[in-house]
């Protein structure tokens, strides 16, 4: 199911399958609610079973690579060969102690870069055994790789808090995000959600009653005309 598909759905749950022009209750609402209720099913889901499905998962495919300047390398030996990625990482779903993305490696996927934490990365160069491997990791938005060696251009994949944001992303000349195709949330990850925004959130604000005379007070139903005195 697409995304606008999964809106519509709650949407006509809560109509009770019946068409309704006026409804105060606006379809960007919908799907900011089903975002939510995704990242935190899935946090939950990762804290019990340790274990992140690929259906969840998205690729931000080529991310561009450029050479950090060897001053702001702070800890690191003058001469470090660090590249940072051009554009910003969109934020991702929070796991324990660490962030979901999940696969970071050169563009054929073959060579894959094991992700570290950013304070051990002060330690690499004095590794006796791995010191020259590539490794990756994070600081703020931006994905830094460490023994890049000429390294242009990664492959990306990761669980994102908003699916939508990867739109403003280029992926071999279209959107890393495209509407019209699946939504990244495994079916029975879409009832959960379902049941818990029809019942909730939207419940509440069905039973508001709007305000049409814009005189910002709620409308009062009418009973029908009053006689004149």
């Amino acid at each position: 199911m697409t995304l606008d598909e999964i809106a519509y759905n709650i949407l006509n749950l809560v109509r009770g399958g019946r068409s309704n022009n006026g409804d105060h209750i606006s379809l960007e609402q919908i799907k900011f609610n089903i975002k939510y209720y995704r990242a935190m099913l899935i946090r939950r889901d990762f804290a019990r079973n340790g274990n992140i499905t690929r259906h969840l998962e998205q690729s931000l495919n080529c991310v561009k690579l450029v050479k950090v300047d060897a001053s702001k390398c702070c800890t690191l030996p003058v001469n470090c060969d660090v590249y940072a990625s051009v554009v910003k990482i969109p934020r991702t779903v929070r796991m324990n102690f660490k962030d979901s993305i999940t696969h970071v490696a050169d563009v054929t996927g073959l060579h894959t870069i094991p992700i570290v934490d950013p304070q051990t990365v002060q330690w690499l160069p004095y590794d006796k055994y791995t010191k020259t491997a590539k490794r990756a990791y994070m600081i703020e938005d931006t994905l830094y790789i460490y023994n890049a060696n000429g390294l242009e251009f990664i492959n990306v994949r990761g669980v994102f808090e908003d699916p939508e944001a990867l739109k403003d992303y280029d992926c071999d000349g279209s959107e890393c995000y495209d509407p019209e195709l699946q939504f990244p949330i495994p079916m029975d990850m879409v009832q959960t959600i379902t049941q818990g925004i029809s019942s909730g959130e939207l419940q509440l604000l069905a039973g508001t009653v709007s305000d049409t005379v814009n005189d910002n007070a709620q409308d009062v139903p009418s009973r029908g005309a009053q006689p004149k005195e």
